[in-house]
């Protein structure tokens, strides 16, 4: 059996002008990065901004699990199959982060015979938005460091620094540092502490801003600190904004590549959903609606964080009106859920399945909470029973959900056929769509919306911490916002071994904080760590490079 990278190493892709072509891109449109890359301009954007809008489906999960569920490739397979039925669709994907790429999640491109390619390329460098992203996040924090260096006008209290520095790798040396040891010409002693690029808000502004004089307005309003009165300084005050935007604007125009089958896919922004809001970027989605008839995106992990941010938060902003949700699940994580090991997920288990299933439930319930029709894809494996994958649809009816059998990792899009047709029908059906909260209700109650709502919890506590900086943030407006909540993506809840559907539990908020440019609170729930560590056997161990120059290892 070939290997991910095997396989999109054998696959013939297209010069990247001709996958724009299907779309009615002109090559002065695209900003070419090679043969098989492209960024899409902002004169397409504005060209093509009085079409009327397409389809939007997103596509989500259950709580993932060790035994993989397979969003990535469901999506990407989707689009293959949407053009196997004669639609005009377009994927619209996040980018990879660095850091599960060398550590233990692996990529985001898909897998089997659903990829996006060039799939290197795309898990490596790309087209350098993540280093820009990296690069105007700690531009920002040399500023700042440098303007207390130089006389401190702002009396900033190197006590009260919010804003982190940034790596888009796992490196857990970097959580807790000290800097500016060097004595006085080195700058002021502090601690401070690194994030991965991928939970900067720097990457959730980039992904949410609307154009480039919105990404250099909002980037502005990132509150980077107090000063010793205790009032807020912002970017715009120690004049980072402008510099800030000049690393950006090329990378605020989205990317353009194609699955295996040579369909479009654009991919731009890669904020984590555990940590952030998980959805790749606005203009991307915006610009897939206007150029296609179907723009099929997904938002990270389960439909608990991903999904729920991606309906409370960015549709929110964006104005955006999904026409159906996807669940993807697999009879293995389905088994997992219901006890069984990791090693045993393959041998058929009714029993476990039962149990299991719940968590499907769960998020069957949530999605049609928001009013859409919601979709079942089973990512199939040569291991399901009959009797499993009986089990699962009559469930899925059950709760008035429709269900269909995916294969596209083993058939690409052949294989996604019936999932396609389900979609198109679904899309069909009346929605009306609402996000599950007010603006208008307070931190603490749009919290509890989401504690009780989504995750099914009994009540929600907070540290006084938490409690002190909710009051802070409420002080600075902040009270309007939509809430980001941290929390772990292997549970409803917020401790990681409750899988299933956990009963009877408490949500504990530890600490708070304004994303004051992206326009959210971050409510940290749990142990959460914004920036992870590598593995004990990282996937960088087998990665490397031969004698011609091949990348081998790469999944």
């Amino acid at each position: 059996m070939l290997s991910d990278i095997e396989i999109a190493q054998q696959a013939k892709l297209l010069p990247i002008k001709e996958v724009a072509s299907q779309l009615g891109i002109t090559e002065d449109e695209l900003e070419f990065y090679g043969k098989y890359k492209a960024k899409l301009t902002d004169e397409l954007a504005n060209r093509v901004s009085g079409n009327s809008d397409g389809k939007l489906v997103l596509v989500t999960a259950i709580n993932p699990t060790p035994a993989g569920e397979g969003k990535t490739t469901t999506t990407a397979g989707l689009g293959q199959a949407m053009a196997k039925i004669g639609k005009k669709a377009v994927i619209a994907l996040r980018e990879p982060s660095l850091g599960p790429v060398f550590g233990i999640k692996g990529g985001a491109a898909g897998g089997g015979y659903a990829q996006v390619l060039p799939m290197e390329d795309i898990n490596l460098h790309f087209t350098g938005d993540m280093h820009a992203i990296t690069a105007a996040n700690n531009l920002c924090c040399a500023m700042l460091d440098n303007h207390m260096q130089q006389g401190n006008e702002l009396m900033i209290d190197p006590r009260r620094i919010l804003i982190k520095r940034c790596l888009d790798m796992n490196d857990r040396a970097l959580r807790n540092i000290v800097i500016g040891l060097g004595g006085k010409v080195n700058g002021i002693p502090r601690e401070d502490h690194f994030i991965i690029t991928v939970a900067s808000e720097v990457m959730a502004i980039l992904c949410l801003a609307d154009d480039i004089e919105d990404l250099k307005a909002r980037l502005g309003r990132i509150l980077v600190a107090y000063n010793y009165n205790g009032d807020p300084v912002y970017a715009k005050d120690i004049k980072a904004d402008g510099a800030m935007t000049a690393l950006l604007k090329d990378a605020i125009k989205p990317n353009l590549v194609q699955t295996l089958e040579g369909t479009p896919a654009i991919m731009h922004g890669g904020p984590f959903a555990n940590i952030a809001h998980g959805c790749n970027s606005v203009r991307a989605t915006k610009l897939a609606l206007k150029l296609a008839d179907y723009c099929i995106t997904e938002a990270g992990f389960g439909s608990d964080l991903g999904a729920e941010k991606f309906l409370d938060i960015k549709c929110r902003y964006a104005g955006l009106k999904p026409s159906a949700v996807v669940i993807v699940a697999t009879c293995r994580a389905l088994k997992y859920n219901g006890g069984v090991s990791k090693s045993e997920v393959s041998t058929p288990n009714l029993e476990a399945l039962k149990k299991g299933i719940v968590n499907l439930g769960v998020h069957i319930d949530n999605m049609r909470k928001y009013n859409v029709p919601v979709i079942v894809a089973i990512n199939q494996f040569g291991t399901d029973s009959d009797d499993e994958l009986e089990y699962i649809e009559n469930y899925c009816k059950g709760k008035g959900a429709d269900f269909a059998l995916s294969n596209v990792f083993a058939k690409g899009g052949k294989g996604g056929i019936e999932l396609a047709n389900k979609v198109v029908e679904a899309c069909e059906k009346p929605s009306d769509f609402a996000p599950i909260y007010s603006l208008d209700l307070t931190i603490k109650e749009k919290i509890e919306k989401i504690a009780t709502t989504i995750y099914g919890a009994d009540k929600v506590n907070y540290t006084t911490a938490a409690e002190k900086a909710i009051k802070e943030i409420e002080s600075l407006g902040g009270d309007k916002l939509p809430v980001c909540v941290a929390k772990t993506q292997y549970s409803l809840s917020d401790n990681p071994a409750l899988l299933g559907a956990p009963k009877n539990f408490d949500i504990t908020v530890k600490n708070a904080t304004l994303s004051n440019g992206a326009g959210f609170v971050v409510v940290y729930t749990g142990d959460i760590m914004t920036m992870p560590g590598l593995p004990k056997v990282p996937a960088a161990h087998n990665i490397d490079v031969d004698k011609d120059g091949k990348i081998v290892g790469l999944f």
